[in-house]
């Protein structure tokens, strides 16, 4: 058993612990932080483990912090927004561990610190969600709103297959649903329609999914002028508008990412689970649409239902927080949060009152006050 096991079982002496609040274990560095993050929940040690982390080592923090397989308690905690040090936030920015929806979050609502440290990483400037949000920060200075609007987009993704391995994957699933596929015929493209609280908050925070093509559907939908530059994007969605569902389902499995974010709030189900089928899917566009709002249940069910995409962890947090994630399913996957995003989430009120109660419940359970009340009584 591992020292931070031993500690979570309380088997260790209490001068144990004050050392570990300490950080004068004689262990590695990384597992160091570890048993630190964990005892800024303890009652008795918080004040001393909190500390000694805002004085850890900086060189030997960076090191840590940029590894994607550092643990996520620790990632967590030092990119909580009281918790960030300027002179980590580089080695965090740009760990493919930190997801690009909590970069958009900072990038949308961080200090004048935040956007500076995003304005000079690769990675924010390369993701079309950041972009947007630094755009809208308020911190933002008019030469660098200028100078973001004036870079080129990014180069399209690479697809993930050849074009021939996605025809056949095609040819394939449009057998097995060629049933439901030809339901669809004579009907038009529909989108899942937006609730009234989106449409208001999409000119205040156009970048709740992250991306531009998903605004300029949204704007559509609602009836809204679209944004600049999104005139392609609506181009694309009045070609998709022109074609049946057979041709929508190809095009879910041949066609682009654009193409897939349209897709994805088809009315037609079965366009939908085209969308989850095609071998061109990444996983950072399933963790978009397990935050989507915008999305039907269903698309959210067959995301729940696929033992790939669940074995994401940014997949399962952002079904949890979704407010439109269907009740059973957030109450099943909220025993797999780590502990700080239970303590968010149960100060979310875009969820159910019981969803927040679990993670309270959950929360308890797993930072120890709930096992020493079992003990008293």
């Amino acid at each position: 058993m591992s020292l931070l096991d031993q500690i979570k079982n309380n088997a260790v002496p209490a001068s144990t612990m004050r050392t570990a609040a300490k950080g004068a274990l004689p262990v590695s560095a990384a597992e160091t932080l570890e048993i630190l993050v964990y005892l800024t929940q303890n009652p008795v040690f918080a004040q001393d483990a909190r500390m000694t982390l805002a004085g850890f080592d900086v060189v030997a923090a960076v090191e840590i912090l940029a590894d994607p397989a550092a643990p996520p308690e620790v990632l967590g905690y030092f990119w909580m927004e009281q918790n960030r040090r300027p002179s980590l936030m580089p080695a965090l920015i740009e760990n493919p561990a930190i997801d690009e929806n909590m970069l958009t979050e900072a990038a949308a609502t961080g200090s004048r610190e935040v956007v500076t440290l995003l304005l000079a990483s690769p990675r924010a400037r390369s993701a079309p969600g950041v972009v947007e949000a630094l755009s809208s920060n308020p911190s933002l200075l008019p030469e660098e709103l200028q100078q973001l609007q004036a870079e080129p987009p990014p180069p399209a993704e690479a697809p993930a297959v050849d074009d021939a391995e996605s025809e056949a994957a095609h040819e394939a699933w449009r057998e097995q649903h060629a049933s439901e596929i030809a339901a669809e015929e004579g009907k038009g493209f529909e989108l899942v329609a937006s609730s009234e609280e989106e449409k208001t908050e999409l000119p205040v925070a156009p970048v709740v999914v992250g991306s531009a093509t998903t605004l300029a559907v949204t704007a559509l939908a609602a009836g809204m002028k679209p944004l600049p530059g999104d005139e392609k994007k609506l181009s694309l969605l009045q070609r998709v508008a022109r074609m049946n569902g057979a041709e929508r389902v190809k095009a879910a499995f041949t066609g682009g990412r654009d193409e897939r974010m349209i897709l994805i709030r088809d009315g037609a189900r079965v366009v939908q689970n085209a969308v989850l089928a095609s071998p061109k899917l990444t996983e950072p566009e399933v963790e978009v649409f397990a935050a989507a709002k915008n999305v039907s249940e269903n698309v959210l069910r067959e995301i729940a239902r696929n033992r790939r995409f669940m074995k994401n962890y940014n997949v399962v947090r952002n079904l949890v927080n979704n407010a439109k994630c269907p009740l059973d399913i957030a109450l099943t996957l909220m025993k797999n949060l780590l502990v700080p995003d239970l303590k968010s989430l149960r100060q979310n009120k875009n969820v159910p009152e019981t969803i927040r109660q679990l993670a309270f419940k959950l929360y308890r359970e797993k930072t120890g006050p709930a096992k020493e009340i079992k003990r008293k009584t």
